[in-house]
């Protein structure tokens, strides 16, 4: 969950599909129309739900394993992405260095982040249930805070985002948050299908 500009969170590096049988989607955004704003205090906060045919554990050691990590940087064609995960007694941390293209992105956002862009990603995750994450892109003025939780939901989890995206940017600030937070929907979008793909065992 990234400048979050291009592929930004798959936190594993933040189109719609219909639901699958092993992971459906429902979103607490209007991807149609873009990320809606949770609230904005000089920042936009978006939330998005991702629902897993698994139970809470199993999702939880999905998270946690480094080559899933890694495939969804790979789905999310990084330039570059080095994963350290380590775990921590019932949690785990993570840093998730990488590069990403920007030629994707419309040209006054390319102007403010260049040919490519470098984001770090840290995940502290204290035990199964959820934990924090922290995005920053060095050199640049944003940040995308926020937490991640997991709820059990009949059989399988309900694996929640909430995010704080913010660019200190005069007048085009908030342009690049709705960009952003675009991005992260895709990028969650991506795990999303990867993470199918894992819990299937495929």
């Amino acid at each position: 969950m990234v400048l979050p500009m291009r592929s930004a969170l798959s936190r594993s590096c933040v189109a719609l599909d219909t639901p699958t049988t092993l992971g459906r989607r429902d979103l607490a955004l209007n991807t149609a129309r873009g990320p809606r704003p949770t609230g904005h205090d000089g920042a936009m906060k978006l939330r998005h739900d991702l629902v897993y045919d698994a139970p809470p554990q199993a999702v939880f050691e999905m998270l946690a394993d480094p080559v899933f990590r890694e495939s969804v940087c790979t789905a999310m064609g990084v330039v570059s992405a080095q994963v350290t995960l380590e775990r921590t007694g019932t949690g785990f941390t993570l840093t998730v260095d990488q590069e990403q293209r920007t030629d994707d992105l419309p040209s006054f956002a390319r102007t403010f982040a260049g040919e490519t862009t470098r984001a770090v990603q840290h995940e502290d995750w204290a035990d199964t249930t959820g934990g924090t994450v922290h995005i920053e892109a060095p050199g640049k003025p944003t940040t995308v805070t926020g937490t991640v939780t997991l709820r059990p939901e009949g059989s399988g989890t309900r694996e929640v985002v909430e995010l704080e995206v913010k660019v200190k940017v005069p007048i085009v600030g908030g342009k690049l948050e709705k960009l952003m937070s675009e991005k992260i929907v895709a990028g969650l979008e991506a795990e999303q299908a990867v993470g199918t793909a894992y819990l299937k065992g495929s």
